[in-house]
């Protein structure tokens, strides 16, 4: 039996015992995060629903709403500092939902379907590919790591990757039909299997965490424009927008790997000159055990001592 084990579950059922709130009233900021998740359940449940009735417009309309309140609940719990255990297990289920569960029937029902067993093991494998990232992610949030790696993501976080999966039914909105094609149809699979790949690897994926922190005055309104100029695209050219921003994305994970190695780089190097730069106590060497210290008294020469008579 592993020695670590007991450890392991008496820590597991001490915090099964643990309440959610230490205290009886709740604050009402707390809720606040809370309301967002679920509305977001609530949508993503609301797609799967539009999909199985083939209506895939608004199935793909309810994934991305998803998908933004999902990037404003966690910027408003930490902005009311209303984070709780129990926010962030309700979030890990909701984004399995809307982000992995959602999107899968959305491809199935969509184009998938003609294909049958295969085209439904490749979407199980993308739905199980977002749960086990969502649970890698909740057991390293604990881990301590340097503040510059919350720049970045370990794999490619489920919203993105519910956004970017759906690539084949934007380009076959556009007139790039997958459906009319075997070959098409095989190209979607194997393009499903590597998002579900991406999920579950080690490759840094950028976050921006970090950008909501501080920002520099003269990017202010910048941002601003970009932001709304985006929403507007979005609602007025929604395939063309989501498929010109899944391609910056793709193209942009390479750079992030690359951004993410010098990181590495530069917070290894000062670590390493401060080694070598400390140099080393000296050490004093005891004598040999067979060299007798010199015996400061006087010398006397037991040749010229008679012995008495």
């Amino acid at each position: 039996m592993d020695p670590l084990m007991p450890g392991i579950e008496k820590e597991m059922s001490r915090r099964r015992r643990r309440r959610l709130f230490s205290q009886q009233r709740v604050p009402v900021r707390m809720l606040v995060p809370n309301f967002f998740t679920l509305l977001g359940l609530c949508a993503g449940l609301t797609s799967i629903r539009m999909s199985i009735e083939e209506r895939w417009d608004v199935a793909l309309a309810a994934i991305v709403f998803a998908a933004m309140l999902d990037g404003i609940d966690g910027r408003v719990a930490r902005l009311l500092k209303a984070q709780s255990r129990f926010g962030a297990e309700l979030d890990s289920l909701a984004d399995f939902v809307n982000f992995g569960v959602a999107p899968a029937i959305l491809l199935f029902t969509w184009g998938l379907v003609d294909i049958k067993s295969i085209g439904w093991i490749c979407v199980m494998m993308f739905a199980l590919a977002s749960a086990m990232r969502l649970a890698r992610f909740n057991v390293a949030v604990d881990e301590e790591k340097p503040k510059w790696q919350s720049n970045f993501f370990t794999g490619m976080p489920t919203p993105a990757a519910a956004i970017v999966v759906l690539l084949p039914f934007y380009l076959a909105k556009l007139g790039l039909d997958a459906n009319e094609s075997r070959i098409a149809m095989s190209v979607v699979l194997v393009y499903t299997m590597l998002i579900a790949v991406m999920m579950v690897s080690t490759i840094p994926t950028y976050s921006g965490k970090l950008m909501g922190e501080r920002i520099r005055r003269e990017w202010v309104l910048p941002i601003f424009i970009v932001a709304v100029g985006l929403v507007a695209c979005l609602l007025t050219f929604p395939y063309e927008t989501l498929a010109i921003v899944t391609l910056i994305y793709l193209a942009l994970i390479p750079l992030g790997w690359r951004r993410y190695l010098a990181k590495e780089r530069e917070s290894a190097e000062p670590a390493a000159t401060a080694q070598t730069t400390v140099s080393p106590s000296p050490v004093t060497q005891a004598p040999p055990a067979s060299a007798a210290p010199a015996d400061p008294g006087r010398v006397i020469d037991m040749r010229s001592i008679e012995p008495k008579r």
